[in-house]
């Protein structure tokens, strides 16, 4: 057999023997010459790590009985350090049969959705879910009569309209949506066009039952 048949046919069966990873020009290169380099394949992009929270899950943690909560707790929910009632008054009248609430729990949710609301406004002017009153920590700043000023924390009771249709009223005025608004005791109520009348009460001032 011809020396150059059989070059090419040890060729051949090395480069069988060495896979398909090298170039189809290999062995026709010049002796000393270098060999042409692999193609590099594109690198897959790395997809990288996010933190966010997803809608859904946001969406999912903000339930009760299955229903979408119009409300967050914020983060400076407390306790109330003072004991708060709230009478329901109806035409400037006590509702009879109607007890004042005691709070003691950190918040309560008003409206028409008995499923979820802690104190149930049933006029059809007042929205599933109207307003919320909670307790928050904040500080508070005083001036003794030296003109000294210090800071202290207590827990004061707040309002929030819930992007209610027909409004929060405090003491006749509409408050703005979306906003705490600090209450005081002897403040009174209102939720859209209900004549009800409710009426927060810090106990070292509410009447003797």
């Amino acid at each position: 057999m011809l020396p150059g048949r059989i070059s090419t046919e040890s060729a051949s069966r090395r480069g069988e023997s060495r896979g398909d990873d090298l170039p189809s020009n290999f062995f026709d290169q010049k002796e000393g010459e270098e060999p042409p380099p692999k193609k590099q394949k594109p690198a897959a992009p790395v997809e990288k790590p996010s933190f966010e929270v997803s809608g859904g899950l946001a969406e999912e943690g903000n339930r009760y009985k299955g229903r979408l909560l119009k409300w967050n707790e914020p983060p400076d929910l407390r306790p109330p350090s003072e004991k708060w009632r709230l009478y329901i008054f109806k035409d400037g009248v006590p509702m009879e049969g109607k007890e004042p609430y005691m709070l003691r729990a950190t918040a309560y949710m008003f409206g028409r959705d008995r499923g979820v609301v802690d104190i149930p406004t049933d006029h059809p002017t007042c929205s599933q879910q109207h307003a919320v009153l909670c307790h928050r920590l904040v500080h508070m700043k005083k001036v003794d009569e030296n003109g000294l000023v210090s800071t202290t924390r207590a827990n004061r009771p707040y309002l929030l309209d819930l992007d209610s249709v027909n409004g929060t009223f405090l003491n006749g005025k509409r408050i703005e949506s979306s906003r705490y608004v600090e209450l005081k005791s002897k403040d009174i109520i209102k939720f859209g066009t209900s004549s009800r009348e409710y009426v927060l009460m810090n106990e070292l001032e509410a009447p003797d039952e």
